[in-house]
């Protein structure tokens, strides 16, 4: 009598696939550890594990006079760093009513708005490189170089800069500084056009970013979107405008807004932002008043006690700065950290379902996300 014929079933359930994308995955933008879980190459659900850096920054500024903060606010985002020196220093200088000179207010916003440009151009390059267009990287990083130039003559670093003070700046401008300004202004806007002649119309570009990751401004809003992964999906939200600081309230300036909320749209928003940024520098520069750079702050920094919330609107979208002052001691009793791209990274586990493998990259490029700013 012959044996009965095995009925071999399937050994594994094959029916979805986890994988790990980072943490050291190339497209993750830092130590970012994306779990996707994937029916053949669609993402089905995403888990994001972030934790990788062990900052502290926080806790850091608990046991950290007021002054050395300035320093740790340079590595929150480390490709944005003047713009956290001016979130932090305004914070303090609300908390103790410091008035700062108008002309150190008229810097701030340039030395800001070169920041968002720098920014935004490593943004570009990274994320055209992420879906496959090496050019844009090269071109991007050409013209970041300028600002850098720019960032390294007037305080002599060129990615943490410690470039502001508690009551205003460390230094005037260098000599024919402002003129190197308007020049690089004037290079840059040809160089826009450069960008958006590779981009803006290419088959492969409009494939990979129109209809990817598409978030409305109603769920955007609930998911806490600042910057311009929000003004990508049409809600109207710029503090420059909403609650100016520094000199922005004498500056005129448009808040562009995307249609559609997908990753093309918050390209284009981008792209705009560059001739923003450009039109608010040459403003800041023919008005700028004479004047002292640094306004009457006492030689020992000890804020009263009190507490005070202030944002700016960083490249990335809303940094807000908390802290809690208990009257004596020469630190700040709690310090608070609100960073944008922790909040925009709240967003991806949504943007990403649905979309194949290769789009994840694209997803994560168009939020901008730094990780140190996340693990703060």
């Amino acid at each position: 009598m012959s044996s009965p014929t095995p009925q071999y079933g399937p050994m594994f359930d094959t029916d979805e696939l986890v994988i790990n994308m980072g943490p050291q995955h190339p497209s993750t933008h830092g130590v970012l550890r994306v779990v996707l879980r994937l029916d053949g190459e669609k993402v089905v659900d995403a888990d994001v594990v972030i934790g990788y850096l062990h900052r502290g920054v926080e806790k850091l500024s608990e046991s950290r006079s007021w002054a050395q903060i300035v320093l740790l606010t340079d590595r929150l985002d480390y490709v944005s760093a003047a713009t956290s020196n001016v979130g932090y220093c305004e914070t303090v200088e609300k908390l103790m009513a410091i008035e700062v000179p108008r002309r150190a207010k008229y810097l701030r916003v340039i030395l800001s708005e070169l920041q968002r440009i720098a920014s935004h151009l490593l943004w570009l390059g990274t994320h055209a490189m992420d879906t496959g267009a090496m050019t844009v990287f090269l071109y991007a990083f050409r013209e970041r170089e300028l600002i850098l130039d720019l960032f390294e003559e007037y305080c002599g670093a060129r990615l943490t800069y410690n470039s502001m003070r508690i009551g205003g700046l460390p230094q005037d401008l260098p000599p024919s500084w402002d003129r190197k300004v308007l020049e690089f202004c004037r290079i840059m806007e040809g160089k826009l056009e450069e960008y958006e002649t590779l981009l803006t119309g290419n088959r492969i570009w409009l494939e990979r970013t129109k209809g990817v990751g598409v978030i409305d401004g109603a769920e955007a809003l609930a998911l806490g979107l600042s910057g311009p992964p929000l003004r990508g999906s049409g809600v109207r939200r710029d503090v420059r405008k909403d609650e100016p600081y520094a000199a922005y309230d004498e500056m005129e300036f448009d808040v562009p807004l995307g249609v559609a909320g997908d990753t093309f749209d918050r390209y284009v928003v981008r792209m705009q932002e560059f001739r923003q940024s450009i039109r608010i520098i040459r403003q800041a520069m023919q008005g700028i008043p004479e004047g002292p750079i640094l306004g009457k702050v006492p030689r020992l920094i000890k804020p009263p006690a009190g507490e005070v919330y202030h944002a700016i609107e960083s490249p990335k979208g809303e940094l807000g700065f908390f802290i809690v002052s208990d009257g004596k001691s020469m630190s700040p009793y709690r310090f608070r950290v609100r960073p944008p791209s922790f909040c925009n990274l709240q967003a991806l586990p949504r943007l990403v379902k649905g979309h194949l493998i290769a789009d994840v990259v694209a997803l994560i490029g168009s939020l901008d996300v730094v990780l140190g700013e996340v693990d703060r």
